[in-house]
């Protein structure tokens, strides 16, 4: 009997605050981030010819000469989500620094000789998704892209004005673009032969 009269109002607690917490509040969350921040909470998705293409959030390969290319990923076989992270070679790594960075820096400086290499285009981030590269990264590719699209070099650096995006609240972190609709925006303006990002979706 003493059991009983303390065991019903843990039991009913236990009711209570599963009901308050496991379900009206996860409701009341999900649907405030419905209403309020509508594109984020569906993943900040992009979308081309009435498809999505990928997430402004997350990172994905261009290899085409007339793309942005983004920052090089460990994430499993690159980009992966299921398999976030950086890799775990060490700086004394032949792997990291010969086949991998150096390869990549080769690579880039037959590119543009003799400009500086961004130190972006060639490492990946701990999170191997960034889907963001620094100005000078994105300014470097600027004359293949424009000479690849046909375009004047001030049009495509439009463009990367466009989707550059500052300092959160002006104080947190670096400068940035998103590759992903930065290409977007050029597929629009000057679409390759191939169509809407051939180079991805193939």
């Amino acid at each position: 009997m003493h059991l009983a009269k303390h065991l019903a109002p843990a039991v009913l607690v236990t009711l209570v605050l599963t009901l308050l917490l496991g379900v009206l509040y996860p409701l009341a969350v999900t649907g405030l981030a419905q209403l309020l921040f509508h594109d984020q909470a569906k993943g900040s998705l992009l979308r081309s010819g009435g498809k999505v293409v990928g997430s402004r959030l997350i990172g994905q390969p261009f290899s085409g000469r007339g793309y942005f290319h983004s920052r090089p990923s460990a994430a499993g076989a690159g980009y992966d989500p299921m398999a976030s992270g950086g890799t775990n070679l060490g700086p004394t790594s032949r792997k990291l620094v010969v086949e991998q960075v150096g390869a990549a820096a080769a690579a880039a400086r037959a590119e543009r000789p003799g400009t500086p290499v961004p130190v972006d285009l060639v490492t990946s981030s701990g999170s191997g998704l960034d889907p963001h590269l620094t100005p000078a990264a994105v300014e470097f590719q600027v004359p293949r892209v424009a000479r690849e699209r046909g375009m004047p070099e001030e049009v495509v650096r439009q463009l990367v004005r466009r989707h550059s995006e500052g300092r959160q609240w002006g104080v947190l972190g670096e400068p940035r673009v998103n590759v992903l609709a930065l290409n977007l925006d050029l597929d629009a303006t000057r679409p390759l032969p191939r169509g809407v990002l051939a180079e991805v979706l193939r």
